[in-house]
């Protein structure tokens, strides 16, 4: 029932608190309207028993309490004439600060930055560029550290095994290479198979193989390959796209998804290279794809929260890393992985893709191509980067549209999350990076420096360092 502000009176509210499937926990509680988010904090944790306090969210019809109860009640105006349910959902327990400030400009590419990454365990950084090199980069002293040479062409994609051992890179030649991020030398032969130029690539994550044996590559020549990067032989070849394909990833199911300019996704067994679905409802292009379980599967077996990678005695251990990885991967994944889509028809669209061809919703709110799609670490939220120069955020279960961020005066080109999902980092073709708060929905920095385009953000894992490049060819590093 809705009323007038003025009818919120003072006094006390009966509420249910309800985990995030609507479960009840505990019977019904008379609550005064002044309750605060700290004092419920206080009342889920001793409600639920728990030993060490878990910071949690407080919501009321998907509006979370910020302040305090009756603030919320007059805002959204919701009647305390009859019980509320308050849902709590669990928050990361430790924090990650926002940067601040550019501590390093680090030049070395002779043409634009085309990709950046750190890997696992936030210990390396990689980068790829128009001047056909990879470099690696040594974080302590933010100083060039190796510079591979073996790509005739630019380098258009990198991506790290989720061991974090090995770096693979992809060219406008189609050729993939393979180096080791300590001394920057390439292991093996150049692999080559694909006609056209390489648009993505995509390991098998490591709860599924501890010895990060297998890549995946997607062509302009409309195929997906399957390597075998201890043999250097292309195992087999997915072909059924009917144009480019613009992006893949490979699920912790063990399915292989490509989204291709000729506007479908494609669902394909990575054992066998059966294709198991088509899904249909994009108009045009579908540039990008993300997975609910992104983040942990690129994090493998290194832990954000404590910041700390397998025991060092285990870490050459395939056995020991797939383990962890898998206990990871199974607290995030709860139920089945979500994947989101973006595409050039200005929509999203949101699929529980190893089941059903049908998508659970259809996102619309941009006003150009969605040029970029992340879901947060904890997989409640998703954020998409489109040429309307905005970030929007939506509800990372239903799809529910929940608040565009807006700031930048260019296209938005990339964007990335903090470990804990409190921030996020946008770079745009308006030469900044700028930060926003996922709490509170608002801008929280704006970093200038670059003197062009940034092309590729990336926050590292263990929350310490955003690295950007572009048009301008140079790395910048951002810390707090």
């Amino acid at each position: 029932m809705d009323i007038n502000e003025h009818d919120v009176v003072e006094g006390s509210v009966l509420v249910q608190m309800c985990n995030e499937d609507g479960e009840s926990t505990g019977p019904p509680l008379d609550v005064p309207l002044s309750v605060t988010a700290k004092q419920l904090q206080l009342l889920c944790n001793s409600l639920l028993e728990n030993e060490e306090q878990t910071p949690y969210s407080f919501f009321v019809n998907d509006a979370e309490i910020l302040s305090d109860l009756k603030s919320l009640l007059e805002k959204e105006k919701i009647s305390t004439e009859s019980s509320i349910q308050i849902i709590y959902q669990p928050q990361a327990v430790f924090k990650v600060r926002a940067v601040t400030r550019c501590t390093s400009s680090i030049e070395g590419h002779a043409e634009a930055v085309l990709s950046v990454k750190f890997s696992p365990n936030g210990k390396y950084l990689a980068s790829g560029s128009g001047d056909t090199t990879v470099r690696f980069w040594d974080i302590s002293t933010e100083t060039p550290h190796q510079t591979c040479k073996a790509h005739r062409h630019w380098v258009l994609c990198i991506a790290w095994s989720p061991d974090g051992k090995k770096l693979a890179s992809a060219c406008k030649n189609g050729q993939i290479c393979i180096w080791d991020p300590k001394t920057g030398k390439q292991q093996g032969k150049t692999m080559s198979g694909h006609k056209q130029w390489i648009t993505c690539l995509c390991w098998q994550p490591l709860h599924l193989d501890g010895a990060c044996r297998k890549l995946a590559s997607s062509s302009k020549d409309a195929t997906v390959r399957i390597w075998d990067v201890v043999t250097f032989q292309c195992i087999r070849t997915l072909s059924s796209h009917l144009q480019s394909i613009t992006c893949i990833k490979w699920s912790g199911e063990d399915l292989i998804y490509s989204a291709s300019q000729d506007r479908t996704i494609k669902v394909w067994r990575s054992n066998d290279g059966v294709m198991c679905r088509t899904l249909q409802g994009h108009g045009h292009w579908v540039n990008v794809l993300a997975l609910s379980t992104d983040y942990v599967m690129r994090t493998g077996a290194f832990d954000p929260a404590s910041a700390t990678l397998v025991a060092k005695d285990n870490y050459d251990n395939a056995k020991v890393l797939q383990e962890k990885a898998l206990k990871r991967y199974e607290s995030v994944k709860a139920g089945s992985e979500r994947m989101v889509s973006g595409s050039d028809d200005f929509t999203l669209f949101l699929w529980n893709p190893s089941e059903e061809k049908k998508h659970l919703a259809r996102m619309t709110g941009h006003q150009a191509l969605v040029n970029d799609v992340r879901f947060s670490p904890d997989a409640r939220l998703i954020a998409s980067a489109s040429f309307d120069k905005s970030v929007k955020l939506w509800d990372g279960k239903n799809g529910k549209f929940l608040a565009s961020l807006r700031g930048h005066v260019g296209a938005v080109y990339q964007v990335s999350w903090s470990a804990d999902s409190r921030l996020l980092v946008s770079g745009s073709g308006d030469s900044t990076l700028k930060v926003w708060d996922a709490h509170t929905r608002k801008l929280m920095l704006d970093l200038p420096g670059h003197a062009d385009e940034v092309y590729a953000v990336d926050w590292s894992t263990d929350g310490q360092r955003v690295v950007s490049g572009g048009k301008d060819k140079v790395l910048k590093i951002w810390r707090r």
